[in-house]
């Protein structure tokens, strides 16, 4: 089995005081041809100019029956999607409760202590999410992941060794990867109606039309 991942709202180990509030990974189950096929059906249906797609063009108020098709039981997704959500303030408090019992004081002084304790890239929610990733696919599963830096060769290695059924972990450009592209729009769209949500502006449409690719722990659960 093979599946393509992506994420939104990456922002290393700085998991408060950053630009999002919200991590997501997401991964897919889609054949090449099947994942070019989404891209184009989405490029005929929003008609951008843009020579790349991303999850603003669906989140769009005018192109909002696409994002509907894309996310619906009769869509392109349904069966072959995962996405996990994080909420990265959750998420630092409580590993501050399993290191020190409490939290006492600002978030932002923990997010500071814990990075410069810990090793390097110990509060990253990327790597539990890829190895989540693995654990809910099943297994063997072998990943195609759109590149990121924090993605080094020796980390590569390590999620290898601590994730048995991951058989290999490449990186590919979602620009050359329809089935990146995929992964990248259903990330992108669950980040931003999470963070709506925790703004207190919650579109309840789409988020039951997210929940039933909502994989935990974390927000939506199904």
């Amino acid at each position: 089995m093979e599946i393509a991942c992506d994420e939104s709202g990456s922002e290393g180990e700085k998991l408060v005081g950053g630009v999002t509030a919200v991590f997501a990974h997401a991964s897919v189950r889609f054949s090449h041809e099947d994942a070019s096929a989404c891209v184009e059906s989405l490029r005929e249906m929003i008609k951008s100019p843009a020579r790349e797609y991303k999850a603003n063009h669906l989140l769009r108020r005018k192109n909002r029956w696409v994002l509907l098709w894309f996310l619906g039981p009769g869509g392109p997704l349904a069966g072959r999607a995962r996405v996990q959500l994080v909420d990265k303030r959750r998420f630092l408090a409580s590993r501050v409760r399993a290191e020190f019992g409490a939290v006492t004081g600002p978030l932002e002084l923990y997010n500071d202590l814990l990075r410069a304790q810990g090793p390097r890239g110990a509060l990253d929610p990327l790597f539990p999410a890829i190895l989540r990733a693995v654990a809910q696919w099943g297994g063997p599963v072998s990943i195609v992941h759109d590149q990121q830096l924090s993605l080094t060769g020796g980390r590569i290695r390590q999620l290898e060794q601590a994730a048995p059924r991951l058989r290999s972990l490449t990186l590919a450009d979602s620009r050359q990867d329809a089935r990146v592209q995929v992964a990248d729009f259903l990330a992108g769209i669950a980040r931003r109606v999470a963070e709506e949500e925790l703004h207190g502006r919650p579109d309840r449409e789409v988020i039951e039309l997210l929940r039933p690719f909502v994989v935990g722990p974390g927000m939506w659960h199904a």
